[in-house]
């Protein structure tokens, strides 16, 4: 899945296929995206080695260049309570 016109709605699938235990939000397009993402997965982890792992699961796209510009937002439950 390295369509040039992917879309929010594309990646957003992507992601919760990948991080099934995450609530996960993607708005954007054009190339240019925004995520939130909210799991367990992230517990334990700095930020640095959050957004790492959710780039191993974008990296097909930003190769392809459909995916430019990745802000995230990525959270414990915890931490997302305490926002």
């Amino acid at each position: 899945m390295t369509d040039l016109n992917v879309d929010a709605q594309a990646l957003e699938e992507l992601l919760k296929t990948s991080f099934p235990d995450c609530n996960v939000r993607v708005e954007g397009g054009g190339g240019k995206f925004q995520l939130a993402m909210v799991g367990e997965t992230f517990a334990g982890l700095n930020a640095v080695k959050r957004q790492q792992l959710v780039y191993q699961h974008l990296n097909a796209h930003i190769r392809s260049g459909a995916v430019h510009a990745v802000s995230m937002q990525l959270t414990t439950p915890e931490e997302s309570a305490t926002a």
